[in-house]
């Protein structure tokens, strides 16, 4: 198979971008889709408190599902640098360790969860009103964590190849799979959030299928036995770079604990409801903003491996550009239609028991507004991505890590431990703004200071 990756260092940049980064919003809103209706068929069928279930559980799977993504990330920035490079017995190299490294660590995360599975459930924040179901829908996703995964890393491998589309339906696939299985599980045979979990579970085992069929048949990576074998040198590179993102994945956790907990403190269970809601939303809303972060990576990645600063330059100006766009579409939805998303959660049937008609109406009331405060400053965050990205992708390991950490971790943690005592649940919200802000503020100040000092080559 002729080697696809030459065209990220030929092509123009606009069309380059555009065709990674159009899949990557595709297979980021199938699975955005997938989490909205997952929360949307439980929410309605199983009751609001299953929503807040699932936003507990969600913390300590998906930061075990980080370590695929982090060395997914990581990886494919050494592989992209040695594709520009025409280095291909590194870049095989590079996968075979992201391999191994994804598989052994994920599944000894799965297992140290599964044996504290009591403990860590109440850590996370479930208290005796959920706790139950919880743990339920948890036990059963943690089966399958080490396909997911094994899927996240992956799926940015077959992206650092310039093969979007196929990165797109690694995502498009499970989430019809997911979808289909809840109607199927929850609605049709009735088994509650042991049916939500299955069906979840069914479509992480979708996803890998599609991945290793893919770099059985389609990929320019082929592997050999001695490729799995982990290197020293390369474990290390992976590592710094991977670093980054799990770092990040690592204080999103943190935050999700500390926002779960302290809404609980100052709330209830229905404002960790509202939470689900409004984390769901973010990844829904911003799925076409995180899809030309992804498709800047490999361009940016492998251009300044081939040492073609110029390209560097133009794919962070043209990345920012089509960001700002689709962030003022997405921040005027937010600000004129809160109430109308809101209440897509939520049931009003007759079929319901009075105590959930009237959680569900005390949701309705307060998430609107919350939706739009965490949302006030979506238009500025592009260039806290794109910047960090930046860094990422040049194997700057340590930049791309602190600016990583601004938000969530300099920013927004401090401000939840500062303005809930005085603020309420309000101060949870109006801390998301300000973090935005702040981040974005670092982020562009170290972004410009960077590329005048790393990019003075034509």
């Amino acid at each position: 198979m002729a080697n696809k990756s030459t065209k990220l260092g030929t092509e123009p940049i606009s069309k380059l971008l555009v065709q990674q980064a159009v899949p990557a919003s595709i297979g980021i809103l199938v699975m955005s889709l997938n989490m909205i209706v997952d929360t949307i068929f439980v929410g309605r069928w199983i009751g609001s408190l299953a929503i807040s279930a699932i936003t507990v559980v969600v913390q300590p799977t998906f930061f075990i599902a980080a370590i695929g993504l982090a060395l997914g990330i990581g990886g494919s920035s050494v592989l992209s640098r040695a594709l520009g490079a025409g280095n291909h017995a590194k870049a095989l190299k590079v996968f075979g360790n992201q391999i191994t490294l994804t598989f052994f660590i994920s599944g000894m995360l799965a297992l140290f969860g599964l044996i504290f599975q009591d403990s860590l459930i109440e850590f996370f924040g479930a208290d005796d009103s959920f706790k139950d179901i919880a743990l339920v829908y948890y036990r059963i996703v943690l089966y399958g964590i080490v396909m997911l995964a094994m899927c996240m890393m992956g799926n940015n491998v077959i992206r650092a190849e310039g093969k979007p589309k196929f990165a797109m339906y690694a995502m498009l696939l499970p989430a019809i799979g997911n979808i289909l299985m809840d109607y199927i599980l929850i609605k049709i045979l009735g088994m509650g959030m042991e049916g939500a979990a299955w069906a979840t579970f069914i479509s992480y085992a979708i996803c890998l299928a599609f991945i290793l069929w893919f770099f059985i048949f389609k990929s320019e990576l082929r592997l050999r036995w001695s490729s799995l074998v982990l290197q020293n040198k390369l474990v290390k590179e992976i590592s710094a770079l991977s670093f980054v993102t799990f770092s990040r994945q690592a204080v999103i956790a943190v935050l999700g604990v500390l926002l779960i907990n302290v809404l609980i403190k100052y709330g209830d269970a229905l404002d960790v409801a509202s939470y689900g809601i409004i984390s769901r939303m973010l990844m829904f809303a911003l799925f076409p903003i995180i899809g030309v972060n992804q498709g800047f990576l490999p361009i940016a990645g492998y251009n300044y491996g081939a040492e073609k600063f110029s390209r560097v330059r133009e794919s962070i100006n043209t990345s920012i550009k089509y960001s700002l766009v689709l962030a003022i579409i997405v921040f005027t939805v937010i600000m004129i239609f809160p109430q109308e998303i809101v209440s897509v959660f939520l049931s009003n049937s007759d079929n319901l028991d009075a105590q959930t008609l009237a959680n569900n109406d005390e949701i309705l009331k307060r998430t609107p507004s919350a939706l739009r405060w965490v949302f006030a400053l979506t238009p500025v965050i592009i260039i806290q991505l794109i910047g960090t990205s930046y860094f990422q992708a040049i194997g700057k390991a340590m930049p791309a890590l602190l600016l990583s950490l601004t938000k969530q971790g300099f920013f927004l943690i401090p401000l939840l431990l500062i303005l809930p005592p005085f603020m309420g649940v309000f101060g949870v919200w109006i801390s998301f703004p300000i973090a935005d802000f702040l981040a974005t503020t670092v982020t562009g100040y170290f972004l410009n200071k960077a590329v005048k000092k790393d990019l003075v080559k034509a």
